[in-house]
């Protein structure tokens, strides 16, 4: 990447805080998302989802070594004179703090709010995941097995493909080398199809889904790089009367927080959920690490650690 040509010095024991705080950033996540923010050229600085710690701090209730997530300037120190839509959190000592923008964030609980609210799973029916390594992906195959489900997933290399047999998906195959709808048509028809593509992905499942199924669009990773893909078996909507729920995680996360974190977030300390990241260290690495989460060469949660506390 190209050296920081825009970046400035502050004091940080005596720059004014004007109330607020002064945030050392320690970690970012890299999110599919994300690829929208990169079109605007009035957005200054990027922003995203990352974990800082308080060194100074003039806001009542919010200590200097408080540790905060939510949206964070891709920087690597912030003052913040708001930080009413920061979280203050702790952190269970078996996890890193990187876990909390991955199985134990926003990812994690994407599975977790969009499974519990939409699927209606019953034991013995069969569910299909694109995207199944991937970081909210993974997290949905392991929900689905503790349901009791036959679990069909895809990923884009084998590497991932033995991860998610690791993970205990029934059904994994690679998309790039294996016919998806000759995968669909032995293996189903699908009560549940988790969404995180769309396009002829999306299509090849309302082709091979059963009467009443439910199809879950978490993302469309298919189209943010384009005008998006066409999709032809709409008409199959009604004819199998499907139900289709597109959702936002941050919706919903009033009604399902509190579960999450007290259901889910253990299993992944104890090691019962499994999750793997792809850690590269450095600001100035961001952006090669936003090309990979594109075209999904990273292998596990992508997150880029600025700075050790």
């Amino acid at each position: 990447m190209a050296p920081v040509t825009n970046g400035r010095t502050i004091d940080l024991q005596n720059a004014p805080l004007h109330g607020g705080v002064l945030i050392k950033v320690l970690i970012l996540s890299m999110d599919p998302y994300m690829r929208g923010r990169l079109r605007a050229p009035e957005i200054e600085s990027l922003e995203g989802y990352g974990i800082g710690v308080i060194l100074r701090s003039e806001t009542a209730g919010v200590e200097a070594g408080a540790h905060v997530r939510g949206i964070l300037a891709h920087k690597e120190y912030i003052i913040a004179s708001d930080i009413t839509a920061l979280e203050v959190i702790e952190r269970d000592p078996r996890l890193h703090w990187s876990a909390y923008v991955g199985a134990a964030g926003m990812p994690g609980e994407t599975a977790f709010i969009g499974w519990r609210e939409h699927s209606d799973a019953k034991k013995g029916e069969v569910a299909y995941i694109s995207t199944g390594a991937g970081p909210v992906g993974s997290m949905v195959i392991q929900l689905a097995k503790q349901d009791g489900l036959k679990v069909i997933a895809s990923a884009g290399s084998d590497e991932k493909v033995k991860f998610m047999k690791e993970i205990g998906a029934d059904v994994a195959f690679n998309y790039k080398t294996t016919d998806l709808r000759e995968v669909l048509a032995k293996e189903g028809p699908l009560d549940i199809f988790w969404d995180n593509v769309g396009g002829e992905t999306l299509d090849a499942a309302l082709e091979f889904s059963a009467n009443y199924a439910r199809i879950i669009e978490c993302g469309q990773i298919s189209g943010y790089n384009n005008a998006g893909q066409p999709v032809k078996n709409t008409g199959l909507i009604f004819a199998k009367r499907l139900h289709i729920h597109g959702f936002l995680v941050l919706d919903l996360s009033p009604k399902y927080t509190a579960a999450f974190r007290a259901e889910f977030v253990p299993k992944l300390a104890s090691g019962e959920f499994k999750f793997t990241e792809d850690v590269t260290r450095g600001l100035d690495k961001v952006g090669d690490v936003m090309v990979a989460v594109q075209k999904g060469t990273n292998t596990g949660k992508a997150v880029v650690v600025v700075a050790d506390e």
